[in-house]
């Protein structure tokens, strides 16, 4: 299982990664039920660190600065995403031009073998937009259709390469909400809290 972190604290388990796409819910006079999406998405995640006296300071500094910026990190994969990936190569070159809106971009794949599982998360390399994969995408030296949810904000074209593993950089915000630094017991370093990041987009 990987290791991930934030500003070089160590995340810990269990972690929440939450799909935040507004969908609007009306009963008609009929009771028939209308849904309607703008088709807007945002990545949260929620987690807590465990940190060593090497990092203490950049966590304190961390939970109290930069508030207005965003920053990056490797996308945390569950653990049965992790143990089943296998592809041969991070990067992945895009065979098939995507335009906006499309739920599946064919890669090259040529050179490259192995299963990116369905629940990975990735992106591509012209927008910083992180997408799960639907299906599981088995590369064997060849076109392989990857499925993924949600649509494509930006077209992607044979030019950009699929950014995988820990090439799924993820670009975000932190959230305001519960920013209040960090505790100390006993001089010891005890908890920061919970840290929600939500997607910059």
């Amino acid at each position: 299982m990987s290791v991930y972190y934030y500003k070089g604290a160590r995340i810990l388990a269990p972690f929440t990664i939450r799909s935040n796409e507004p969908t609007f819910d009306v009963d008609t006079i009929s009771l028939r039920k209308q849904r309607a999406s703008q088709n807007a998405h945002r990545w949260e995640i929620s987690f807590s660190t465990v940190g060593t006296p090497d990092t203490m300071q950049d966590m304190l500094v961390g939970s109290v600065t930069g508030l207005n910026d965003t920053d990056t990190m490797v996308f945390p994969q569950l653990t049965a995403v992790d143990n089943a990936y296998s592809v041969t190569s991070n990067s992945v070159v895009v065979g098939t031009a995507g335009a906006s809106g499309d739920t599946s971009v064919i890669a090259n794949g040529t050179g490259v073998t192995g299963t990116l599982p369905k629940g990975s998360f990735f992106k591509f390399s012209n927008h910083d937009k992180i997408y799960m994969t639907t299906a599981d995408a088995v590369f064997s030296n060849g076109p392989t259709t990857v499925n993924f949810h949600p649509s494509l904000v930006s077209a992607v074209s044979t030019t950009h390469n699929f950014m995988m593993g820990p090439n799924a950089t993820f670009t975000y915000y932190r959230s305001i909400d519960n920013a209040s630094g960090i505790t100390f017991t006993d001089g010891v370093l005890a908890s920061n809290g919970t840290i929600d990041l939500l997607e910059a987009l």
